[in-house]
């Protein structure tokens, strides 16, 4: 009976769809609402409003209604779930893709990363991660793998014979490694031809690729580098501890201020200055010249011909502790030219050697780097 009143009541409200905008909130309300009934009124249709009091619960349409949103929700849910995984099919079928692009034998970057994870983290800010995001280079997806070799084997068997390790390799082959990449480059880390090269010394035993986070590849801080370099010269270190030295135990300086690590056309591997003359100019820009008047060893034979560059007892940094002793070396009473590298016997006849003027050479000769006036370099 209820059923009937309710469509009835429905159609009733599609006739008075029909009526009037005008007509006013609290007119619908009455037409519909029985205040008589209180709180718990009832839906009132057209022919209960003529015969009788022939109501339908207001509950009753609630319960219609919330079974209807019940029905939908579970249908409105499927559909979506649908829709999201037709989305995401075609995402998960893509890395088996791009593994089955890889060369035989390789297991790829993210295979690597599976065990390697705190590595492989620390390679993505690393310059080396140029390899996986420049295709030029050959390796994207496998970057590991271009100093490492393939890997599937030791993916699959976790075994490390079954991997190369750059540091366990012979200092050739480390060398070769590495100028795959850096060979011939604008700077001279792609030509070796220090010492470090002619004594075996790889480029692994300077550069640490992973170690402390990649973080160690290049040493950038002068206390770093100097620490890095006097692993290995110990007894040039040393002669920092002397009175007179250049700055580096201060850490003012570092060593390759001074020195290149991979190559010189000047001796012990030392930096130049305005192409070919000696890196000492960098900073003593006042001894370069050019002289009207200039001191031999200045032109042909460099700073270190007079001077200890890493420390000394002198003040001037020199090679003997006394200034005349150093001028004796060549300027000696003696037939031919000093070659030895002893110290002389005698200066020109007129110079006393007991005569306190006489044994400090650059009281008269001030301008022993180079003079613009006098040939002897006295001014």
């Amino acid at each position: 009976m209820r059923s009937i009143n309710a469509t009835r009541f429905w159609i009733s409200a599609a006739h008075r769809s029909h009526a009037p905008q005008s007509r006013s909130r609290q007119g619908l309300v009455s037409r519909f609402w029985n205040p008589a009934q209180g709180r718990s009124g009832h839906l009132l249709d057209d022919q209960s409003a003529a015969t009788g009091p022939r109501q339908v619960p207001l509950y009753g349409i609630l319960r219609l209604l919330g079974m209807f949103v019940a029905l939908t929700l579970p249908l409105v849910a499927q559909q979506g779930a649908e829709q999201a995984a037709q989305k995401t099919v075609p995402k998960a079928a893509s890395p088996p893709a791009a593994q089955a692009a890889l060369p035989p034998g390789y297991a790829g970057l993210d295979t690597c990363a599976g065990c390697h994870g705190e590595i492989a983290k620390a390679f993505a800010t690393s310059p080396h991660n140029l390899v996986e995001t420049d295709k030029r280079h050959g390796f994207a997806g496998r970057a590991c793998e271009s100093c490492h070799g393939p890997g599937e084997a030791h993916a699959d068997s976790a075994d490390p014979s079954k991997i190369s390790n750059p540091l366990n390799l012979a200092a050739t082959a480390a060398d070769r490694l590495c100028l795959t990449c850096h060979l011939n480059t604008s700077t001279h880390v792609g030509r070796l031809q220090s010492s470090h090269a002619k004594d075996q010394v790889p480029c692994t035993t300077c550069h640490k690729v992973h170690a402390n986070g990649g973080a160690d590849l290049v040493l950038r801080t002068p206390a770093a580098i100097n620490q890095q370099c006097a692993g290995c010269h110990i007894s040039v270190w040393a002669q920092f501890q002397r009175p007179n030295h250049h700055k580096l135990p201060e850490g003012a300086m570092s060593c390759v201020d001074c020195h290149n690590p991979h190559g010189s056309i000047q001796p012990a591997m030392t930096q130049t200055f305005g192409a070919n003359e000696p890196g000492c100019l960098n900073c003593h820009g006042d001894k370069r010249g050019p002289f009207t008047f200039e001191h031999g060893p200045v032109r042909f034979e460099g700073c270190a011909t007079c001077h200890e560059p890493h420390g000394s007892a002198n003040a001037r940094m020199l090679t003997r502790q006394d200034v005349r002793f150093v001028c004796l070396e060549c300027h000696a009473n003696l037939p031919t030219a000093n070659t030895s590298g002893t110290i002389g016997v005698v200066p020109p006849s007129f110079h006393d050697l007991r005569t306190p003027q006489f044994q400090n050479c650059t009281v008269c000769h001030q301008k022993i780097h180079g003079s613009y006036v006098d040939r002897d370099l006295l001014k």
